[in-house]
């Protein structure tokens, strides 16, 4: 089959969880045969307009980009639409809700087949101004129109399209990223000051809805004895936020902020901490916190849905959503109770190992696009233990 990508920002992945998304995915298509074309930012990959290059098979194409808040992924996606009209690709993959926008514009001039992959309701996040989230909103309602298939990444997100437009979709979760081998001795978490086991991990995008002002405010008043607090995570358009929260942990020693952490120094502060903490009042599936769990890191997270499907179940704990006095006790719980966290670990890590594998994922989308476009499904056989779709 080939395939064209519209969505991602570029490849290799920096930042952002659809980016780490693609890199798993389409180098396993085209080894198994299947050509993809990723139509991608140039403000990402710094390359000339039209301007491509390979990445583990996938030819990534630079498009032009406008370098305004808001305003850069509509721009790329509309452009990538239209480029992909000219071609003949047997299936065009939009990702989020916002490139969704332009999936008419395939769907009306030929007979390509049109899927969606929805990360989470990005119209709901703190960082867009109105104007951007009713577009954002409108290509949510553009996608329930015209997409021949939506994939959606949680069950809540399965359950919202079912409730709010009758629309079926296709539940194909993320999977975390594969560690490689780290520091044994510690030595980029010695020079930030940290001792293993006695620190507490934020790994995300500094942004209002994942909450790391919460998590701030909750060490603060706790103040654990002999315990640090580290910030991982880069800005998203939010630099006022960002410096709002920087300045609030500027005096405290105890509270580190490492930045957006990448390779052997990101998989050895994950590795060391004794607890990683996602406070998100708004996720689709995070992959943050599927890579702690399958390091076997103890994981206390809000309570919105997709943290309940994840950690329900004795594999981590939960405290009430934006409720900071339920973040407090929750935090002094787990500090204090080290042996019950650990028997939650191990059972989060095998869970993750039994049900979120990259190469199952990609056969689940492979099916799908062998369903709606009637191709052969000579390429599209699923392993076993199939995730099915359903109404809910």
């Amino acid at each position: 089959m080939k395939i064209a990508v519209i969505g991602a920002k570029g490849l290799p992945p920096q930042q952002g969880g659809i980016e780490h998304y693609c890199a798993e995915v389409y180098p396993r298509m085209v080894a198994q045969g299947h050509s993809v074309d990723l139509f991608a930012r140039s403000s990402y990959t710094h390359g000339s307009w039209l301007e491509s290059y390979d990445f583990q098979g996938v030819r990534v194409i630079s498009l032009p980009s406008v370098h305004l808040k808001g305003i850069d992924a509509f721009v790329t996606s509309a452009l990538g639409a239209i480029a992909s009209i000219g071609k003949e690709y047997d299936i065009v993959h939009f990702h989020a809700l916002g490139p969704s926008l332009f999936t008419c514009l395939p769907r009306i001039v030929n007979s390509t087949k049109i899927v969606v992959t929805c990360q989470g309701l990005d119209w709901q996040r703190a960082k867009w101004g109105n104007f951007s989230t009713r577009l954002i909103h409108t290509g949510e309602k553009t996608a329930v129109r015209f997409a021949h298939g939506i994939i959606v990444v949680s069950e809540a997100l399965q359950n919202y399209f079912w409730q709010t437009y009758g629309r079926e979709t296709v539940y194909i979760p993320n999977a975390p990223a594969s560690y490689g081998v780290s520091d044994p001795k510690f030595t980029y978490g010695k020079q930030l000051g940290l001792q293993q086991g006695r620190y507490i991990v934020f790994l995300g995008r500094l942004v209002p809805e994942k909450r790391p002002d919460l998590l701030v405010e909750a060490f603060s008043a706790l103040k654990p004895a002999g315990w640090k607090l580290v910030l991982a995570g880069g800005v998203s358009d939010t630099k006022s936020f960002t410096s709002n929260l920087l300045e609030k942990v500027a005096n405290n020693r105890d509270i580190v902020f490492a930045g957006e952490l990448r390779g052997t120094r990101l998989w050895e502060i994950v590795r060391g901490a004794g607890l990683f903490v996602l406070p998100s009042e708004l996720e689709g599936l995070p992959l943050a916190m599927l890579e702690a769990m399958q390091e076997g890191i103890p994981v206390l997270a809000s309570d919105i849905p997709p943290h309940q499907q994840l950690i329900n179940g004795g594999r981590g704990m939960l405290f009430a959503s934006g409720n900071l006095d339920s973040c407090i006790k929750s935090l002094d719980w787990a500090i204090h109770h080290p042996r019950e966290l650990g028997v939650m670990a191990h059972n989060a890590q095998k869970y993750v190992q039994v049900n979120y594998n990259w190469d199952r994922i990609t056969a689940e989308n492979l099916k799908l696009y062998g369903d709606i476009s009637g191709l052969s499904s000579e390429f599209t056989k699923i392993p076993k233990k199939v995730l099915s779709v359903k109404k809910s």
